[in-house]
């Protein structure tokens, strides 16, 4: 029988508040900062817009499909549309069910926000704005079920803390697909246009990650602890890394590469923040910039993608090796479940089956309703004396900066 904590329940509402600042305003500025002058504005509509398009689907129907009893492995079964017949008594666990859905809710607007890193510059909003809720449908509510809501990734063992698959390799693996159907900017380099804002927006997601991940227990006791403890490990390592790669391959270090390795160490510690320790937190968090720096800098030149952002290349790549990682180094100790290094090979296997199952589901659906769209709106990038002249001015007709 579930009983009600006052403690569970104060934390959760704590850290979904702080998975809310993740995307409103960590996301906005981190990605308005990287984005050129003249689109900050629209970058950072589209994770307002995104976050507010999940928000409504997600009470209206979204949480009801994610985390209803299971149908075949695949999607939940739906119950209390509009949240209707959840009293405010009613728990999930120890904490009121009410408080689970907005936690949950954070989650889906955050992914969709992720995603419109790869995308900025050169989309259509009202194309996004179709898109989004509609990827929404077919694609994060589904994933979330197969891992979080009792389908058959969870079925099969896969672990996956916080949002490993379903959020970072989810966004990722998307946003690629959005972008390989959208094709290269005209000016595809990434010349920053205030760094001072990405580095505020880095800062507040390495902030709000502490409720991402420190919540994703669902409550105040030392499994929280160990997850907060284990993030902020990773997000340091991923910094140190990252300064040293850039230290010894261009002769100095950068503040947007410091930044850029404290959010892979992040993503990759995400997945397994419940099961790893503190050992396993330090290999993870220095190897995730490793890994993303050579997605970014050598795999997307050659492959010729133009993620602008490089959601994929941080979300994606160190996502996939967090996810993975997570079987190589989790422990009884802290989650319950050994991985490889423990003695527990198999959990490598269900790991990598969980990875590609996102992945190659992920990247078809959203690729193929990128084309739709993209057929049925006549386009969904914008014309290109808009892309030259910027998105601010010809889709907002505004301006961020007005100075007399």
């Amino acid at each position: 029988m579930d009983i009600f904590s006052a403690g569970d329940t104060a934390w959760i509402l704590v850290c979904t508040l702080l998975v809310l600042l993740m995307s409103i305003p960590a996301v906005a500025f981190f990605y308005g900062g990287l984005s050129k002058r003249k689109n900050v504005l629209n970058t950072m509509f589209l994770t307002f817009i995104a976050f507010s398009i999940i928000s409504v689907i997600w009470v209206i129907f979204g949480y009801q499909f994610a985390f209803g009893n299971d149908i075949n492995g695949f999607i939940g079964q739906p119950a209390h549309f509009f949240l209707q017949g959840i009293g405010l008594d009613d728990l999930n666990g120890t904490i009121p069910t009410l408080l689970f859905v907005m936690f949950q809710c954070a989650f889906a607007g955050l992914t969709c926000a992720i995603m419109s890193g790869a995308l900025v510059g050169r989309m259509k909003t009202k194309a996004w704005v179709i898109f989004a809720p509609i990827w929404a449908c077919l694609v994060y509510i589904p994933i979330a079920h197969w891992v979080w809501g009792g389908g058959w990734l969870m079925q099969m063992g896969a672990l996956d803390f916080a949002g490993g698959a379903v959020v970072h390799i989810n966004s990722g693996i998307s946003a690629l697909a959005v972008a390989l159907v959208l094709g290269k900017r005209k000016n595809s380099s990434l010349i920053p246009h205030n760094l001072g804002y990405a580095v505020l927006g880095a800062a507040l997601l390495w902030f709000g990650w502490m409720g991402f991940n420190g919540g994703s227990g669902l409550a105040a006791d030392g499994l929280a602890a160990n997850a907060i403890i284990v993030s902020n490990v990773a997000a340091a390592m991923g910094l140190i890394v990252w300064t040293m790669i850039d230290t010894f391959t261009i002769g100095k270090p950068t503040v947007l590469g410091a930044i850029s390795g404290a959010v892979a160490g992040l993503v990759g510690i995400t997945p397994a923040a419940g099961f790893v320790d503190v050992p396993g937190a330090l290999v993870i968090g220095a190897v995730a910039p490793i890994i993303s720096y050579y997605s970014i800098n050598y795999l997307k030149p050659k492959l010729g993608y133009d993620d602008a952002l490089d959601v994929w290349g941080i979300h994606g790549m160190s996502g996939v090796w967090g996810a993975i990682a997570t079987g190589i180094f989790a422990v009884p100790t802290v989650g319950g479940v050994a991985g490889l290094i423990a003695g527990n090979a198999n959990q490598v296997l269900i790991q990598i089956i969980s990875v590609i199952a996102t992945m190659v589901y992920a990247f078809v659906v959203s690729y193929i309703l990128a084309k739709i769209i993209d057929k049925v709106l006549g386009g969904i990038r914008v014309d290109e004396s808009e892309e030259v002249g910027g998105l601010d001015s010809n889709l907002h007709k505004e301006s961020a900066y007005n100075l007399n």
